[in-house]
């Protein structure tokens, strides 16, 4: 076994974690509980100091749609910066126990406008934001929600792979639900598709956590385009 993550997550610039010299406060978090929900009004952004957060989506139906896991260094709530309102349109899940630092909206507002640099910086990472949701929503359009399926696994290889012999092992404890989350499937209907690459030898599951044996199986199934980890993760 080769115990080297890929440490493909790139970091934020030097610009971008001097944010964290305004800050207000930290915050402890709690697994299960949340930082912000969907409606709620906001009153600055979060930057993860450690823990992992959720962030995701109730849609009409009820079903819930993930779009990102955020761990050290991420900053969340970050669409209300610049914003009419103020209400967040997501809702942030704490998913592992851990601290995060909380900076006023018009603190941050104030250093973007007068520093040149860290804008550009922060526009930058909000501009690499948008195009890992795009590239998301192409998977799914294009190739349905087994492609989804497909793409997420890819993207998680990128986010918490560890080149193994046998493959790449996702470490991440998921459950077939919170998987589900990230491509709109429902957990039998996950079931039934992991089943099918388990039978053909494309992944294995133990403990809770997949190993890919065949990454270029599932690339090949979503004309993968290669792009780079930065755009291809769920982080």
């Amino acid at each position: 076994m080769i115990n080297e993550h890929q440490a493909l997550k790139p970091t934020h610039s030097i610009q971008i974690k001097e944010l964290l010299r305004f800050s207000e406060k930290t915050i402890k978090i709690t697994k299960g509980n949340y930082l912000f929900q969907e409606g709620m009004t906001g009153e600055g952004i979060y930057i993860i100091l450690s823990g992992k957060v959720q962030i995701s989506k109730i849609t009409s139906d009820g079903q819930e749609l993930t779009f990102r896991i955020c761990s050290q260094n991420d900053i969340v709530g970050e669409a209300i910066i610049f914003s009419h309102s103020c209400k967040h349109l997501l809702t942030a899940k704490i998913l592992e126990n851990g601290e995060v630092a909380f900076i006023r909206k018009e603190i941050v507002e104030d250093k973007l406008l007068k520093n040149n640099e860290l804008a550009y910086e922060f526009m930058k990472w909000l501009s690499d934001q948008y195009r890992k949701t795009q590239t998301k929503f192409r998977d799914l359009i294009l190739h349905g929600k087994k492609g989804a399926l497909y793409s997420t696994l890819i993207r998680m290889t990128n986010s918490y792979g560890i080149k193994m012999k046998t493959g790449i092992l996702i470490d991440l404890v998921i459950t077939n639900q919170e998987l589900g989350n990230f491509c709109g499937m429902s957990r039998e209907s996950v079931n039934r598709a992991l089943n099918e690459l388990k039978k053909d030898g494309i992944l294995s599951i133990a403990k809770g956590k997949i190993t890919i044996h065949n990454l270029q199986y599932l690339k090949d199934e979503i004309c993968c385009e290669d792009c780079p980890a930065i755009y291809c993760s769920i982080e």
